[in-house]
C-alpha cells in the first residue's frame, strides 16, 4: 500500500514544474538561438514576472519539504535517503537560481506590469556575478530536472507508480496522508 501527496502538494508540485521547465527551457532558447530582439524582452520580462511571482509558492514547497524531514520513527532505506538527499538538492539549487535571478537584474522588478520592485543590487560587479552565477544554477538545475524525469521513469518501468501518487487521480485502496 502506497501514500498519496495530498492535493496540495500535487498541484504545487505541478505549478512549480510547468514554471521552472518554461523558464529553463525559453530562457536557454533565447540565450541560444538567434531571436528577434523583442522575442527576447518579451520571454525576459514574462519569466522574470512568473519567477518574482512562484517565489512565495517555492518558500511554502520547501518549507512542506523541510517538515517532512523531521523523524519518522523508521529507518531509511539507502534508497530513501538517496531520494531525500537528491530532492534536498534540487530544492537548494532552486533557491540559487530564485535569489540569484532577482539580483542579477539591472532595473527594477516589474511583475506583469502590476507591481514594481526595486532593483536590490546597483553595483555592476554584483550585478555581474549574481548573473554567472544564476547561469550556472540554471545549468545544474537543468541536470538535475533531467536525472528527476529518469528517475521518474525508472520508477515507473519498476512497477512504482510515482507518476500516480504525484497526480489528482488516486488508486483505490491507497492511504491519502496527512494533508502535506
Amino acid at each position: 500500500m502506497s501514500i498519496n501527496y495530498s492535493r496540495r502538494r500535487v498541484l504545487l508540485h505541478w505549478v512549480s514544474a510547468a514554471i521552472i521547465l518554461w523558464a529553463l527551457v525559453s530562457g536557454f532558447y533565447v540565450a541560444f538561438n538567434p531571436v528577434s530582439a523583442s522575442t527576447q524582452q518579451w520571454v525576459g520580462s514574462l519569466n522574470v514576472s512568473l519567477t518574482t511571482l512562484f517565489i512565495p509558492f517555492f518558500v511554502w514547497r520547501a518549507w512542506l519539504f523541510v517538515c517532512e524531514l523531521e523523524p519518522r520513527g523508521a529507518a531509511l532505506s539507502l534508497d530513501q535517503r538517496l531520494s531525500l538527499a537528491v530532492h534536498g538538492l534540487i530544492y537548494l539549487v532552486i533557491g540559487v537560481v530564485l535569489v540569484t535571478g532577482v539580483l542579477m537584474m539591472k532595473r527594477a522588478i516589474s511583475v506583469f506590469g502590476l507591481v514594481r520592485l526595486p532593483q536590490p543590487l546597483a553595483d555592476p560587479v554584483l550585478i555581474e556575478l549574481a548573473n554567472t552565477l544564476h547561469t550556472l544554477s540554471c545549468a545544474g538545475l537543468s541536470v538535475l530536472v533531467a536525472l528527476h524525469l529518469c528517475a521518474v521513469l525508472w520508477h515507473e518501468f519498476s512497477g512504482r507508480r510515482v507518476v500516480r501518487r504525484m497526480s489528482f487521480a488516486k488508486p483505490a485502496g491507497t492511504i491519502q496522508s496527512a494533508q502535506r
